[in-house]
C-alpha cells in the first residue's frame, strides 16, 4: 500500500510545476495508522525534515526518493507524532527554501458502552447518557429530527453539560431515534450513535357505557365497544356468561368491540374487557340487562256455560321483569280482582261461580311490564237473558210482540227468537221460532180468545230466559184491519227509488189512522229505518236507497182498534249504471215525457181494469153511460145473500129505494142516477150503509 502511495504521488510530482510542497493523503491521521509526507523540493539539493523545529534524524522515517523528492514515514501513529512537520531544501544553487504542514493525530471518538435503546414510561423523566472517549477533546451533539437539542435549561427535550441529553415528562411523541454526534474538537473528525426511545403507557380499558337494557328478540343484536390505550398495544380478551352462545359472537380484529346477534334471555350478566401488556393490566365491566316481551297463556279462548254453571279460566303471563297480570271485562271495562263479586279473578284466573246472562261476553287476560303489555282475549258464552220492555198487541187472531230494546244476548248474537202460547193456564205451551229480523208474530189463533203469551232470545248456546207472561185476547174477524196490499207485479225501480203501489184493505169496521212503514237491508247489522204514511195513501215510495242492495219492506195498517199482521216485501236495488253518454236537453226532455206517457197508459190501464177507476174508465162512462157495477147489481135487487126486498121512501128531492137489509138506491128526481166514476174502489157494506143514514137525514 506504501509504495502505491508512493508512486501515485510521484505521477503527481511530475505533472506539476517544480516548488516545495508537503503532500501527504489526509491531514488528521488516527492513532495507529502510519503517516507518509513526501517532500517535492522542486529543484536538486539537500532535503531536511524538522517536527516542531527538530530535525529527525531517524533514517528510518526519512529516505531520500531521488535529488529532489524525500519522503517521511512515521509508523503506528501515536498521539505525541501531531505537531508541526518541516521540509527544508538547500539547492545546489545556493539558495534555501522550505514548507510546513500541521499533522493532528486523534483517537477516537468513541462511544464506549453507551447504550443504544431505551424505554421510558409515560410521564416520567428520560435521561440519554453519551459515553465518549477522544483525543485530543471530543464535544458531544444531540439531533433529533435532524435538528440539534438546546442546551437551554428550559426546554423539556435539550443536552445536558456533560453531554446527556434530558426528556422531560415523557410524552408519547418523544418515542423515535435520537442521534448522539461525538467531534474531535476543533477537527472535521465526528462519529454517530444512533439511539432509540421507546416510550411505554399503562394498558387501560374503558367502555362507553357501564350497562345497557335491550328487549330480546331475534331482531335485536348488541355491539359491546372497548376502549383500549397503552404501549405497547394490549392485548384485548373478553370474559362474559357462560351460557352466551359462542355462534352468536363476532369480533373485529383486535377484539376491542364484540356484536352479539338475536339476544336472548340468556345473555344477560356482566361482560369484562380486559387489556393487558407489559406494563400492567386493566378492566371494564358491561352489564347487559336483557328484557322479553310479556306472554299471554290462556287455558281456552272460548268457552260456553249453560246459566247457573260455574266457570275457570287460568292465565299464565310471562316476560322480564315478570309482568303484571290482570283481568278485564271489556263489556264494561271494569278490572276484576278477588273482591269483585261473583265475577272475578282469583291467583291469575277467571272464575264465574254462577254464569248470568249478563256475565256473557269477552274477557281479557292482561300482562303489563316494564317492556311492553299483552294480552289475550276469552269469550265467555251462554244462554241470553229474559226479554224486557216487551210489550203484547193483540189482533184479528193473532198477536204481535214488540221489544224496546234486545235482551242480553249472552256473549253470542241472538239469531231467533221462541214465541210460546197457551189457552189454560195449566195447559201445555205452543210455540213458534222466528228469526230475529222478522216480525215477532203469532197467528192461526182463534177469535175472541184469552191467550197467555211469552218471549224468549235464542242464540247459538240455546234458549235463554223466558219473558214474564202476557194476557192477549184476540180481536173478532172485523176489529182490526186487514193486512194491506202491495201491488208487488206494479213496483218500479229507478236508479236507488222505489215505488209500489199500496191497496188498501178491509179497515175492520173502523176508519184507517194511517200506516206504519218500515225497511231496512236485508243484512246483519242493520237498523230499520221508520216511516208513517197517511190513510189515503196510494203508494209507498222510497229514495235515496243504497246501489247493489237487497232490502226488506214492511207495511201495517193501524186504526183505533189496533194494528194488522205486517204486508212483507223483498225487493233488490241493482249496482249502480255505468253514466251514458251526454244528450242534449231536449232529448233528455223527449225521454222523459214518453216514459212518463207509457207509466201513465200502464197505471191508468190497470186501474181501469182492476177497480174501474182511472181517465180511460171516466171517458168510457161519459162517452157509453156506463154504470158502476155494484150499483147495477143494487137496482136490480141483488145482495150478499140472495134477493132482497126494496121500498121506497118519498124525500123532497125524489125517491129513494132501501132494501131490508139497509142497503140503497139513489134516483135523482125519480131517476136513476146518469153516471157514476170509479175514482174510488168498490163501496163496502159499511160506506152502502152510512150512504142510507145520510139520506134519512137528509128526509128528516
Amino acid at each position: 500500500m506504501m509504495m502505491m502511495k508512493m508512486m501515485m504521488m510521484m505521477m503527481l510530482l511530475h505533472g506539476t510545476e517544480a516548488k516545495m510542497d508537503i503532500i501527504s493523503s489526509k491531514q488528521d491521521v488516527q492513532v495507529g495508522e502510519d503517516i507518509l509526507l513526501l517532500c517535492k523540493a522542486g529543484g536538486e539539493g539537500d532535503i531536511l525534515w524538522q517536527k516542531d523545529g527538530e530535525y529527525i534524524t531517524d533514517k528510518e522515517q526519512v529516505s531520500k526518493i531521488d535529488e529532489s523528492t524525500s519522503k517521511l514515514l512515521v509508523r503506528r501513529a501515536a498521539a505525541p507524532d501531531a505537531g508541526r512537520y518541516t521540509c527544508l531544501c538547500e539547492f545546489d544553487s545556493g539558495h534555501s527554501d522550505e514548507v510546513t504542514m500541521q499533522l493532528y493525530v486523534y483517537e477516537g471518538p468513541s462511544f464506549g458502552s453507551t447504550s443504544t435503546y431505551h424505554e421510558f414510561l409515560e410521564g416520567t423523566d428520560g435521561l440519554l447518557p453519551c459515553q465518549v472517549t477522544g483525543q485530543p477533546a471530543v464535544d458531544v451533539h444531540w439531533l433529533r429530527h435532524k435538528e440539534l437539542l438546546s442546551s437551554d435549561g428550559g426546554r423539556r427535550v435539550r443536552r445536558l453539560p456533560d453531554g446527556a441529553a434530558h426528556i422531560g415528562a415523557v410524552r408519547r411523541e418523544d418515542a423515535g431515534t435520537y442521534v448522539c454526534v461525538a467531534q474531535i474538537r476543533g477537527r472535521p473528525i465526528t462519529q454517530e450513535l444512533l439511539v432509540s426511545v421507546v416510550v411505554n403507557a399503562p394498558a387501560s380499558a374503558r367502555l362507553r357505557e357501564e350497562e345497557r337494557r335491550v328487549l330480546a328478540g331475534p331482531e335485536t343484536n348488541v355491539s359491546l365497544l372497548c376502549l383500549v390505550d397503552g404501549l405497547p398495544k394490549p392485548n384485548v380478551t373478553w370474559t362474559m356468561p357462560v351460557l352466551l352462545d359462542p355462534t352468536r359472537r363476532q369480533f373485529n380484529s383486535d377484539h376491542s368491540q364484540m356484536t352479539i346477534s338475536s339476544v336472548s334471555r340468556a345473555d344477560y350478566g356482566e361482560y369484562v374487557c380486559t387489556a393487558s401488556n407489559k406494563i400492567s393490566e386493566s378492566s371494564a365491566t358491561f352489564r347487559l340487562h336483557v328484557d322479553e316481551a310479556p306472554e299471554v297463556f290462556v287455558s281456552a279462548e272460548q268457552q260456553r256455560a249453560s246459566l247457573g254453571d260455574r266457570v275457570s279460566v287460568s292465565c299464565n303471563v310471562s316476560g322480564h321483569p315478570q309482568p303484571e297480570l290482570h283481568w278485564l271485562n271489556k263489556h264494561n271495562g271494569h278490572t276484576l280482582d278477588s273482591s269483585s263479586g261473583p265475577v272475578r279473578a282469583v291467583d291469575g284466573a277467571l272464575v264465574i261461580d254462577e254464569v248470568a246472562p249478563s256475565d256473557g261476553g269477552t274477557y281479557s287476560c292482561m300482562a303489563v311490564s316494564t317492556s311492553g303489555n299483552a294480552s289475550r282475549d276469552v269469550a265467555i258464552h251462554t244462554q241470553p237473558g229474559a226479554p224486557h220492555d216487551l210489550s203484547v198487541s193483540p189482533g184479528l187472531t193473532s198477536v204481535l210482540f214488540s221489544l224496546k230494546s234486545l235482551p242480553v244476548s249472552g256473549g253470542t248474537p241472538i239469531t231467533s227468537f221462541v214465541l210460546q202460547w197457551r189457552q189454560r193456564a195449566a195447559g201445555p205451551w205452543k210455540e213458534v221460532t222466528v228469526p230475529a229480523s222478522g216480525p215477532l208474530s203469532v197467528s192461526s189463533l182463534q177469535p175472541y180468545t184469552l191467550y197467555t203469551v211469552r218471549l224468549a232470545a235464542l242464540n247459538a248456546v240455546g234458549v235463554g230466559q223466558f219473558s214474564d207472561t202476557h194476557p192477549a185476547r184476540t180481536q173478532g174477524i172485523r176489529g182490526e184491519p186487514d193486512r194491506p196490499v202491495l201491488l208487488t207485479n206494479e213496483m218500479t225501480v229507478e236508479g236507488n227509488s222505489f215505488s209500489v203501489p199500496l191497496q188498501k184493505a178491509d179497515d175492520g169496521g173502523t176508519p184507517l189512522q194511517h200506516f206504519d212503514l218500515r225497511y231496512k237491508q236485508d243484512k246483519e247489522g242493520t237498523e230499520w229505518t221508520e216511516m208513517e204514511l197517511p190513510p189515503n195513501a196510494d203508494s209507498v215510495s222510497l229514495k235515496d236507497l243504497s246501489f247493489g242492495s237487497d232490502y226488506r219492506l214492511e207495511v201495517v195498517s193501524i186504526n183505533p182498534n189496533g194494528s194488522s199482521i205486517p204486508a212483507i216485501f223483498n225487493f233488490t236495488i241493482a249496482d249502480q249504471p255505468v253514466q251514458p253518454s251526454r244528450l242534449t236537453n231536449g232529448s233528455v226532455v223527449g225521454i222523459v215525457m214518453v216514459i212518463f206517457l207509457v207509466i201513465f197508459l200502464v197505471v191508468d190501464a190497470t186501474c181501469c181494469y182492476r177497480n174501474r177507476c182511472g181517465l180511460l174508465m171516466s171517458i168510457s162512462v161519459k162517452v157509453f153511460g156506463q154504470k158502476h157495477p155494484g150499483l147495477r147489481r143494487l137496482e136490480q135487487g141483488e145482495g150478499t145473500n140472495g134477493e132482497v126486498k126494496l121500498k121506497s121512501i118519498s124525500t123532497p128531492r125524489g125517491s129513494v129505494q132501501l132494501s131490508e137489509a139497509g142497503e140503497q138506491k139513489l134516483t135523482k128526481d125519480g131517476g136513476p142516477i146518469p153516471e157514476v166514476t170509479c175514482d174510488k174502489a168498490p163501496l163496502t157494506q159499511h160506506q152502502k150503509n152510512q150512504a142510507g143514514r145520510d139520506l134519512h137525514a137528509g128526509n128528516a
